[in-house]
């Protein structure tokens, strides 16, 4: 019997087939995670942060416009009625 003959039928035959397939499937994604450190990492430092413009308020606050109108008189009605 050849010791590196390998088996072709029982529980053995089956768990290798299965650790084959589950080895060719690591080593995939291995192949993976190792081009994306590699390569895409490289990509990421060459590019710029481009730096926020200030933009301006479109609804300006009642501290910034001068504060509060002047008190209403209580006998005059709303404008606009």
């Amino acid at each position: 019997m050849n010791p590196l003959a390998l088996p072709t039928t029982g529980k053995t035959a089956d768990w290798l087939a299965f650790a084959v397939i589950l080895l060719a499937i690591g080593l995939g994604i291995a192949g993976v995670v190792i081009w994306i450190a590699v390569f895409r990492g490289k990509s990421k430092k060459k590019r710029r942060k481009r730096r926020q413009r200030h933009q301006r308020q479109h609804n300006p606050t009642l501290a910034e416009t001068g504060g509060l109108p002047p008190r209403r008189d209580p006998n005059l009605p709303p404008p606009g009625l």
